[in-house]
């Protein structure tokens, strides 16, 4: 069984005035031919699809296409809520989708129904993993506050209900892991998936904090013992914990300058029976230039020319400018446009 882990797409986000819409349409046709190349049986997204609750019709298009084109290809789609997803906006077209070969998981729920089984690529429908498909937990989902709780009492608290609930879950696959078992006469992969922060993740300024005042990292040790454990909400690619089988894949486009110098990727995940085999890292084409530059006027006007190199008058390089030095200039946006003029560079932010 391989799979294709991505999360944090954030369709629809607005960068600083400028439209994501052409680099994630680029996304889903390179998507789509890796798929081919590597005969990806489902692709697995662990949240936030969506930069908002209300994503703008052009978002929902992208959306719509992503679903029906692996429909066409004959691989599974797994879709969970992130922080960012509006619960309702992703189950209004849940049972339709299910007829793509898509499902989607949008909130946390009975643990029995968060059971998910990923068929084969061109099996007829054929099991080839079970899935602990556990969204973005909100607190509500799994918690019922107290009075007179402290922060911390708080922060415990919600820590043991996720837990909690991901053990449920856990146990009610393996129970459904027994029966296909049986039925098919070989043993299964089974994997974990959430949306969430935990211990050691290093994060960027793009990553919206989640439970601020609560739980604030999810402890690896607090996982159940599935083969893997695909995670997102964190947008740089890392292991957790040093563990090869619980990964972030990071978000397949840089969503802010500070995510600029990262090699984005999704990864292909090979299991088997006898558990995980191999995780592969895809390096993402960067279809948008973005670079972040620092330094006094007279070093930037080199390293203007020097990011330049990569844009075309079509699509020019975005630019995040700091000025050290002389960034008490009152006329300093003035002379910042003046080093990008005649240049296929677009400055996007000024930081003193």
């Amino acid at each position: 069984m391989r799979i294709l882990h991505t999360s944090d797409w954030h369709l629809g986000q607005h960068f600083m005035g400028k439209s994501r819409q052409a680099e994630h349409q680029a996304l889903i046709d390179w998507l789509l031919v890796q798929v081919d190349d590597y005969a990806v049986d489902a692709v697995l997204v662990a949240g936030d699809i969506f930069d908002t609750g209300t994503p703008a019709s052009y978002s929902r298009e992208l959306y719509s296409q992503l679903v029906v084109r692996l429909h066409a290809a004959g691989v599974a789609l797994l879709l969970l809520g992130g922080n960012h997803d509006s619960v309702a906006m992703l189950g209004e077209s849940r049972e339709l989708l299910a007829c793509l070969s898509a499902t989607v998981v949008a909130a946390a729920d009975d643990p029995a129904a968060q059971v998910r089984v990923l068929p084969r690529r061109g099996g007829q429908g054929e099991a080839g993993c079970i899935v602990c498909a556990i969204p973005f937990i909100r607190s509500r989902d799994v918690l019922q506050s107290q009075a007179g709780q402290s922060a911390e009492d708080k922060q415990q608290s919600l820590q043991t209900a996720i837990q909690a609930h991901y053990l449920a879950v856990y146990d009610a696959a393996c129970a459904r892991r027994v029966e296909l078992e049986a039925e098919l006469g070989r043993t299964l992969p089974l994997i974990a998936t959430g949306h969430l922060t935990t211990v050691g993740a290093s994060a960027s300024e793009s990553v919206r904090e989640i439970y601020v005042g609560a739980l604030e990292a999810f402890p690896t040790t607090a996982f159940p013992p599935a083969d893997y454990i695909a995670l997102g909400h964190i947008h740089r690619s890392q292991l957790v914990g040093g563990l090869e089988h619980i990964r972030y894949s990071g978000s397949p486009i840089p969503l802010s300058f500070d995510e600029a110098c990262q090699q984005k990727t999704v990864l292909l995940v090979d299991l088997d029976g006898d558990g995980l085999k191999a995780v592969t890292l895809l390096p993402v084409p960067r279809f948008q230039a973005l670079t972040a530059l620092s330094g006094n006027l007279a070093a930037l006007a080199g390293a203007f020319t020097s990011a330049a190199a990569e844009g075309i008058a079509e699509r020019p390089v975005w630019l995040e400018v700091t000025v050290a030095e002389d960034d008490y200039l009152a006329d300093l946006p003035v002379r910042i446009q003046a080093l990008a003029e005649n240049l296929p560079v677009e400055v996007l932010r000024i930081r003193r």
